[in-house]
């Protein structure tokens, strides 16, 4: 409870002041003129004056507000190593006990996570959360701030002024004094990069706390999962890594340092690096027998895509062809067999044979080099013609080593619609084109098919009667694919409304030439926000759960659910940011959640020295709560005023407020009522018994 006198006029205070002005002059003159009595009319004249003012006795009831208190505790990734969780547990449970026995001090909790997106880099940002906790809060109530945390804080301000208040900040430091560990750091990196050209990487391993040493450490350099190369590398000092993007698209180089036993946590061992390959053009060879409909279709399809370089020769007139016509006279180009099949076969990454028949411009010799040239990694399309059939077809030629179908020597003449197999239904290169998902398909018939025995590799599309349409294999480590029609013009034609050939051929192009979204049999791990997304790819049955280990080192079963024909997915929900690596089977995938090597993991040793200057700045502490043992301890809760220090040897002290909360106010008027009246009364009475003196 608290008293004040406040003033409330009757009148205006000019009105007042105009008064007041003859009254004081009067009570001057009344003074020079030593005037009987003068004392007592200046009294009167007072009186009168203070009962225009109106004094009036305030009665204020207070209750105290307490002070707050912000128990920020860390819950980010950094926390889960080793026992700081249980630690972290321990030390919040004992504050807020000892806390609880001060009714003076409110505790507000907050607990931050780890933060970050795709697009910025992963924190720790205790003191955001500290702001949050106290943004309804005056500075004068602020009582403190106390942190659980392991020292790695990414938004400690530069000054004490910046937290808005006046009062200690107290870090509690989690983990070992006597920490070691050691990282990766990926130093340089390209972002793109042309594919089977050589790219550079810089790194560093780095090793902090007790036993660091520079020693050379072993580190392996993976791409896309696959072991590439080994490497010794001197803690501190930078060393480069070269390698070749196998594959456009996104790639994943992920450099793994070797475990030291000592370490506190294997998860920054790991950093990667994506860089996104980009094919120069694509070299594709067409090779096309005599000139038929269908010949245009493939010349089109090739020369419409910007990324193709495509180089084009049609036999015309065969080596047996003798009219008389001079050479001079011919404007044709010499088939250059030697230079196409024999030094320069391998710049191709793909060749196609459009109708073409044995007719003695290869030598037999040459088709032999092209059977080695897909056995060792090519690609190669033979689109089939009645020519298959005969006997001058490539089939008896040394081609016939990497054929996946060998003709019958029949060829069926009857109308058909092209269908894509049960196989073909989950297969990527047949998978949904459009207009397939109909019965009959919504596109135009074909009239003719090539008749084969046995086949090899994926039949994903047929024709009449059932029988194979479009053949794919492998053949060492090089692709065929065998269309066993020259009836594909139709659709590009626009016949009967024409049908996908655009679609099917560039898929077909791309499968020979490896793209990974095309592969049959594959597994892909990509992170959507905060979730992770397994996919596997299979023609098969059934793959089974993917094993997804998250950046913490935990094994989870993810179940796969069908999403479409041989398409098979699941979702990780997650609030784990780093490296994942999924596998089914025998296919790895990797993906990464959140930004690429994140800070959070980059230094995981607990230190007290980041938030010291803080600290000492506001007058508070910073100390370990466990020791080398592993024992928690926690030290005291002390209130203190003022600016006092607020750190002792087991103790810390926390800021007491003076604030308080009004309630009610009681007014009293001093000249109100009877206790006013007596008072002029008296005054003036003293005034009338002077003068009958």
């Amino acid at each position: 409870m608290t008293w004040s006198i406040a003033f409330q006029p009757f009148f205006s205070w000019p009105v007042i002041a105009a008064l007041a002005v003859p009254a004081v002059l009067l009570a001057l003159a009344l003074l020079l003129a030593r005037t009987h009595g003068a004392l007592v009319r200046i009294v009167a004249i007072s009186a009168l004056l203070l009962a225009l003012v109106n004094p009036v006795v305030l009665r204020e009831e207070r209750d105290p507000l307490k002070s707050v208190v912000a128990l920020v505790v860390d819950r980010s990734q950094s926390q889960t190593i080793g026992d700081r969780t249980k630690q972290t547990d321990a030390t919040e449970a004992a504050l807020k006990q000892s806390l609880a026995r001060f009714p003076e001090f409110e505790v507000r909790t907050v607990e931050a996570k780890t933060s970050g997106s795709p697009q910025d880099d992963a924190t720790t940002a205790l003191f955001s959360a500290l702001s949050g906790a106290l943004k309804d809060v005056s500075p004068a109530r602020v009582a403190g701030a106390i942190m659980v945390t392991d020292g790695q804080i990414h938004d400690i301000p530069a000054k004490a002024e910046a937290l808005g208040f006046d009062a200690p900040v107290h870090g509690l430091i989690t983990g070992a004094p006597d920490e070691f560990d050691r990282r990766i750091e990926i130093t340089t990196s390209p972002r793109f990069g042309l594919v089977d050209e050589d790219q550079t990487i810089n790194y560093r391993v780095v090793e902090e706390g007790k036993g660091a040493s520079t020693d050379p450490v072993e580190v392996q350099v993976f791409l896309n999962g696959d072991l590439i190369t080994r490497q010794m590398a001197r803690p501190g000092s930078d060393t480069s890594v070269t390698f070749q993007l196998p594959r456009a698209g996104k790639n994943i180089v992920e450099l793994s340092a070797a475990r030291e036993s000592r370490e506190i946590t294997p998860v920054n061992n790991r950093a990667i690096a994506i860089v996104d390959g980009i094919r120069e053009n694509l070299r594709v060879l067409l090779v096309s027998g005599e000139p038929h409909a269908g010949e245009r279709t493939w010349r089109n399809l090739l020369k419409s895509d910007a990324a193709v370089d495509l180089v084009h020769f049609t036999i015309l007139r065969p080596p047996e062809k003798q009219d008389g016509t001079p050479i001079d006279e011919l404007s044709l180009i010499a088939f250059p067999t030697r230079e196409l099949f024999v030094e320069k076969i391998d710049d191709f990454d793909l060749i196609i044979f459009d109708r073409y028949q044995e007719r003695g411009v290869l030598p037999s010799l040459y088709f032999d080099y092209i059977a080695q040239y897909v056995q060792k990694g090519g690609a190669m399309l033979i689109a089939a013609g009645p020519e298959y059939a005969g006997n001058e077809s490539v089939a008896l030629t040394p081609l016939q080593q990497v054929l996946p179908a060998l003709p019958t020597g029949q060829v069926d003449e009857k109308p058909f619609y092209p269908q894509v197999s049960k196989l073909g239904a989950k297969h990527p290169v047949t998978r949904d084109l459009p207009g397939s998902n109909s019965e009959p398909p919504d596109w135009s018939q074909w009239f003719r098919t090539i008749d084969v025995g046995s086949t090899e590799g994926e039949t994903v599309m047929t024709g009449a009667d059932d029988k194979p349409l479009l053949v794919l294999n492998r053949v060492g480590e090089g692709r065929i694919a065998l269309l066993l029609s020259d009836q594909e013009w139709l659709w590009s034609r626009g016949f009967e409304g024409g049908g996908p050939h655009v679609a099917l051929f560039r898929r077909l192009a791309h499968w020979l030439m490896k793209e990974p979204e095309l592969e049959e049999e594959a597994l892909d791990a990509d992170a959507r926000g905060s979730d992770l997304v397994v996919t596997r790819q299979t023609i098969g049955d059934d793959p089974g759960p993917a094993t997804v280990l998250t950046p913490s080192g935990k094994a989870v079963q993810l179940p796969l659910k069908e999403v479409e024909a041989g398409r098979w997915e699941g979702t990780l929900k997650t609030d784990e940011l780093g490296l994942f690596q999924a596998a089914n089977g025998e296919l790895r995938a990797l993906a990464n959640v959140g930004p690429v090597n994140p800070r959070e993991y980059r230094e995981a040793i607990s230190t007290p020295d980041k938030l010291a200057p803080i600290a000492d700045a506001t007058r508070g502490s910073v100390r370990r709560v466990a020791d080398a043992a592993g024992e928690v301890t926690v030290p005291r809760i002390v209130p203190v005023s003022g600016r006092a220090n607020a750190d002792g040897r087991d103790w810390i002290g926390l800021k007491t407020t003076d604030e308080t909360v009004l309630r009610g106010v009681d007014r009293t008027p001093l000249f109100a009522g009877f206790l006013g009246l007596a008072v002029l009364l008296l005054a003036l009475s003293a005034t009338w018994y002077r003068e009958g003196r």
